[in-house]
């Protein structure tokens, strides 16, 4: 039944997107600071456990909500429970306002407006980037946040509920990449600072949790793009990039669409009130590929739905065998 939470879960989303500032990720927000608050200890074993109860619990909380659906009212309140619990970790419409408002801006000759978006979006100083670069950077952060926000959000929950664990997997993906980038934020602004352990702890675990889901994405931009130069890059650049897993999916985006991504990243600006943009864009070599330009904002557009389209294509012939078998 994941294909049906997923599809209604969409759905839901695209018509009407869970606003920022909501409750449910301020809770987990003020999680997030009562974990590291009280069970930070500044030593590595400390980290680890921190980590484990910050992803891990509500994790936990919501596969216990899921089997007790389950076993008193029914696999249709537990759809209905995994299309919720999607429907706050999984979505385009979480990010995909930025990346309309830049693309706006620059089809309008605007790139003030756009350098302004871009560094509100990633609290980056962009004052000085020509339009070529300024559209290589809302390429690979839009590509990133597709990635964290919709397929590797698919790849767990799909995985987990295949073996009957509900939703529980993509809370643990969500909760394993936020704490890792909230950690090394609030670090950086000096607002209760996470310890280097605990920092650590949580970027390693990113790194194993986010491992497969990467090639997964990689992997989907490939079939759906071009697919020989896609490997291609995916093979020969990835390890390039600073951040393994980023690389991969940036790699495997430059060859499928024929942009040309990497090179000099943006420097986090210290007094912004953002997160730190994504690793994956502070490499100083570039794949080949033509030169970023606006025509390849619809380039990403069309590659990312085309994925979602053979993520669903693929989720409905397993649902059918199995409802079948």
């Amino acid at each position: 039944m994941a294909f049906f939470a997923i599809l209604f879960a969409l759905l839901i989303e695209q018509v009407r997107p869970l606003g920022r500032g909501n409750p449910i990720h301020a809770g987990l927000r003020g999680w997030a600071r009562w974990v590291s608050r009280n069970f930070d200890a500044g030593k590595p074993h400390h980290g680890w456990v921190a980590w484990a109860l910050a992803a891990g619990g509500p994790a936990v909380a919501v596969l216990a909500i899921h089997w007790l659906l389950v076993l008193t009212l029914g696999w249709a309140f537990a759809v209905l429970w995994s299309t919720a619990v999607l429907y706050v970790t999984l979505g385009f419409r979480q990010f995909s306002h930025h990346f309309t408002a830049i693309r706006d801006a620059l089809d309008a000759g605007d790139e003030a407006l756009a350098r302004k978006l871009l560094a509100e979006w990633q609290q980056v100083d962009a004052s000085e980037l020509p339009r070529s670069e300024i559209v290589r950077h809302v390429i690979e952060f839009s590509v990133l946040a597709a990635h964290r926000h919709v397929f590797g959000v698919l790849a767990w929950f799909s995985i987990l509920a295949a073996l009957g664990l509900g939703p529980a997997g993509a809370v643990f993906y969500r909760m394993s990449e936020f704490v890792a980038r909230y950690w090394r934020y609030r670090s950086r602004m000096q607002v209760q600072p996470a310890s280097e352990a605990l920092q650590s702890a949580a970027a390693r675990a990113w790194e194993v949790v986010d491992w497969v889901p990467a090639r997964f994405t990689a992997l989907a931009f490939a079939v759906v793009g071009s697919f020989e130069e896609a490997i291609d890059c995916w093979r020969n650049y990835a390890q390039r990039f600073p951040n393994d897993n980023d690389g991969v999916i940036l790699a495997a985006t430059s060859g499928a669409v024929n942009v040309r991504l990497g090179g000099e990243g943006l420097k986090f600006r210290s007094s912004g009130l953002g997160p730190e943009p994504a690793d994956g864009t502070d490499s100083t070599v570039s794949t080949p590929g033509r030169e970023a330009e606006i025509g390849h904002l619809r380039s990403i557009v069309g590659l990312v739905w085309r994925s979602v389209v053979l993520w669903m294509v693929l989720l409905a012939l397993l649902t059918l065998a199995r409802l079948l078998g």
